[in-house]
């Protein structure tokens, strides 16, 4: 059987991958080579073990430890392995994380996130493309209430494409706006990203989440005026809804389909914001009325306890697999960090940036052209975590303030998932829209997907712009709280 080319092209980057990773791996071990040259080998190693198909935790540890024996022997390797994997989870501010997968689990699972497009719809489908606006806000509801990036693009995307291909939208505004509207999910707490970033970078994490809610709802504005604008400018992409039929008794009704989620939002955020509850207790909180919530929702809708208690067991499962996988990265991270530490390749770095004389904003500049790059080849998580113990040092030295920069690499990771080749998200956009059931009988290609995400990373590159003109906007909530 001949192979594709596809396949041959997967073939080749392995190889090639491979032959890099074994180059490295000898230029440690025998190569006699300078600190700072072995921490840079450290991270082409990782990044080689990330191409080849190898899980982020995974590539970053053992990359991390052949470092740690070449920078300093097997019996710092040692050290690292009997206390690495507890020193590095055994936080209570990490307990968070179990919470908020599983809080956003329960209001996928039971149905929750379905009302929260059909009372967007309902307010804003007057509006110049207005489906696609009532979709990104949906997003913004969602995000704020579950934050989970695929469990907001897989709720919105079943309902509003179908709903926006019936009114003659575009397809490519169609599935732009649902996948913009999907990134929300890690910059709106709750967010997992902030949480994970907060941990690596040893952070209070309910100053973290704080300080995205401002970065968020700029970013929400944001696409929100992306769509208008196109609406405006070529109303052949989203042709005006007929909303006489809506009459301001159903606008309010659908209000109290959004009432449970509106909840969630408040006890999350205010509760952190109010300093009522710490990150942790406002997770726990949160979790249980979404849990409580949720299965209130499927009884009003006469499901079985059997089918409830089935959604329950698939959602702890999901929350068990899913903070598994991120605890894996977490010690990951935290082998890389001690090998970083020892290899003094942050100082390094942060020397030649003072000697260059670059300020804050050209640093930054330089780094948004970084994790364009990066975010092309790799993992959102993995661009995150490799890069984190690298540029804290750096960072520092011309004055960038490390919950500033949380804010700022989580939106550069969020435009990552949008961008070719590697947009998980424009794929799973793509995924839903290859549905016949969602597309109407219209292909959709891969190709439109990509230009209808275009103009939401372009927004995204200009909200950075702006959170880097005005570092206020991300700093002052958390600094105007009495939260953890």
């Amino acid at each position: 059987m001949s192979l594709t080319r596809t396949n041959r092209v997967g073939i080749t980057v392995f190889v090639v991958g491979l032959v890099v990773a074994v180059a490295s791996c000898l230029a440690m071990l025998y190569g006699d080579l300078p600190k700072q040259v072995i921490g840079i080998l450290i991270v082409v190693l990782s990044i080689v073990l990330l191409l080849m198909g190898i899980p982020v935790g995974v590539a970053m540890f053992g990359a991390a430890l052949l470092g740690l024996y070449a920078l300093s022997g097997m019996r710092v390797v040692t050290s690292t392995m009997e206390g690495v994997a507890y020193d590095a989870t055994a936080s209570w501010s990490l307990s968070v994380i179990p919470m908020f997968i599983l809080m956003g689990m329960v209001m996928w699972k039971t149905g929750l996130t379905t009302t929260a497009f059909e009372a967007a719809r309902r307010w804003l489908g007057w509006m110049p493309g207005g489906l696609a606006v009532a979709t990104n806000f949906a997003g913004a509801a969602l995000a704020a209430s579950s934050g989970s990036t695929i469990g907001i693009t897989y709720a919105l995307g079943r309902v509003s494409i179908p709903e926006m291909l019936k009114s003659g939208y575009h397809p490519r505004l169609a599935v732009g706006s649902v996948a913009a509207a999907g990134t929300l999910g890690q910059i709106i707490p709750p967010s997992l990203l902030l949480v994970v970033y907060a941990g690596a970078a040893s952070l209070p994490v309910g100053q973290q989440l704080l300080a995205g809610v401002i970065p968020g709802l700029i970013l929400a504005f944001a696409f929100a005026a992306v769509i208008i604008i196109q609406a405006t400018l070529r109303p052949s992409l989203a042709p005006r809804v007929d909303m006489s039929g809506v009459t301001w008794a159903m606008r309010m009704r659908s209000l109290l389909g959004v009432l449970p989620i509106g909840i969630v939002i408040a006890i999350v955020i205010g509760g952190l914001f109010a300093g009522i509850f710490t990150a942790t207790e406002a997770g726990v909180f949160g979790m249980l009325a979404a849990l409580i919530f949720g299965v209130l929702y499927q009884l009003s809708n006469r499901t079985p306890w059997p089918e409830i208690w089935h959604m329950v067991r698939d959602s702890l499962i999901g929350t068990l697999t899913g903070t598994a996988s991120v605890f894996l990265l977490i010690v990951g991270v935290a082998v890389l960090t001690r090998a970083m530490a020892l290899s003094q390749v942050p100082n390094f770095i942060a020397r030649e940036v003072t000697e260059l004389g670059l300020g804050r904003v050209e640093l930054l500049l330089i780094l948004i052209v970084a994790y364009l790059i990066l975010g092309m080849f790799m993992d959102t998580l993995a661009m995150m975590l490799l890069t984190i113990p690298v540029l804290m040092k750096p960072l520092e030295a011309v004055g960038v303030d490390p919950l500033w920069f949380g804010v700022f690499l989580v939106v550069m990771a969020e435009v990552g998932l949008l961008t070719p080749p590697l947009g998980i998200l424009t794929f799973i956009v793509h995924r839903i829209a290859s549905d016949p059931e969602a597309n109407l009988g219209r292909q959709i290609s891969l190709g439109t997907v990509f230009l209808g995400v275009a103009p939401f990373a372009l927004a995204a590159i200009v909200v950075i712009g702006l959170l880097i003109a005005f570092p206020q906007l991300v700093t002052w909530l958390p600094q105007g709280s009495s939260g953890n």
